[in-house]
């Protein structure tokens, strides 16, 4: 294969893993996706594409609880957002310091001021998402939940089911599970907390990574299944996937 050819497949194998890594981050499987993304943000691909991929692996590695693995690619994105000086970019940009920094009210506010205009509705609903989750974690749960079901209403809009499942199920920590199928048997004995623990249990997340992804403890994710367990009629994790499964859930994940 000629060289110019063989770059081309190479550049579209990384177009193709982006994709599989936004996949992974839409479906919570955050891990996977900063594993992804952090390969094709090290890897041979045009630097447009590269930078493109940041805002992606900075949120998967925000969630999978490892910070300091976005702060060398954000450093890397601010320069070139500045440098290219693009609406689109700079609202990216403001979303992907939000999400490292402390006190990000005003970050994500100007994300979404700019994104209304420019960004497009499907990154102005993540940033809606990625907001309301950080405010849920502050207890503001009535600006959370605003931006959560905005969230949710701009992925259905826009036909991206697993974004709107992802905010729904950040709405379902509030007692919302909106427009979710009716259940029946055990998890409608569980709270909505509990469910979605058990939900993540259920899919072999360990104690510390289901904390990283609904910003709790590992202790509160270790009691929260302690809840649960007599509630379901088990005695341990590994017949959850069983109990999420089961035809009388009503449930098929």
């Amino acid at each position: 294969m000629l060289p110019r050819a063989r770059a081309r497949h190479r550049v579209n194998a990384e177009i193709a893993d982006w994709g599989l890594g936004v996949l992974d981050l839409s479906a919570r499987r955050f891990k996977e996706a900063a594993d992804r993304l952090e390969k094709v943000f090290q890897g041979p691909a045009s630097r447009d594409l590269l930078m493109r991929v940041v805002p992606d692996l900075v949120e998967a590695a925000v969630r999978t609880g490892e910070p300091d693995r976005a702060r060398e690619p954000l450093a890397a994105f601010l320069h070139w957002a500045g440098h290219v000086d693009r609406p689109v970019a700079t609202g990216l940009a403001l979303r992907c310091q939000a999400l490292l920094a402390e006190d990000a009210d005003a970050l994500y506010t100007e994300a979404l001021r700019i994104q209304e205009r420019h960004g497009g509705p499907y990154e102005h609903a993540r940033t809606e998402l990625v907001y309301g989750e950080w405010l849920r974690r502050q207890r503001r749960r009535t600006e959370a939940r605003a931006h959560l079901a905005a969230a949710v209403s701009a992925f259905e809009d826009l036909g991206a089911e697993l974004w709107a499942e992802r905010a729904r199920g950040e709405l379902a920590a509030f007692g919302e599970r909106g427009d979710e199928p009716r259940r029946s048997g055990p998890l409608t004995l569980l709270t909505p907390q509990e469910l979605q623990v058990v939900r993540l249990a259920a899919t072999g997340h360990t104690n510390k990574e289901i904390a990283a992804q609904l910003f709790l403890s590992p202790r509160t994710v270790g009691h929260h299944l302690y809840k649960a367990y007599p509630k379901l009629g088990v005695t341990g994790r590994a017949e959850l996937a069983g109990i999420i499964r089961s035809p009388d859930t009503g449930h098929d994940d």
